[in-house]
């Protein structure tokens, strides 16, 4: 699924919401949800799930087409835990 997708999806689902006004809406949930993660909180929505930023450290690797070994940099990581309500709706 696309964000077009959402958004024609939203447009189907909430009667008397024009087409540019689902995708301004769409547009805002995902502004929302990006401005948040970048500040470095953590998003939790009830009966789906949550954002969690972790920060990795720096490590040892290796490039696989050389061989030469390297330094992975430390960075932050977004993961996702499904809330549930989200599991138990997927394998029911």
């Amino acid at each position: 699924m696309t964000k077009a997708d959402i958004i024609d999806k939203v447009y189907e689902t909430v009667p008397g919401l024009s087409k540019r006004e689902a995708t301004e809406l769409v547009e805002a949930v995902f502004e929302t949800i990006k401005v948040t993660l970048e500040s470095g909180e953590n998003l939790k929505i009830s009966g789906f799930g949550n954002f969690i930023i972790r920060e990795k450290k720096s490590r040892p690797g290796r490039n696989p087409k050389t061989g030469k070994n390297i330094e992975i940099s430390e960075r932050s990581v977004l993961t996702f835990r499904p809330s549930q309500v989200l599991k138990k709706a997927l394998n029911d």
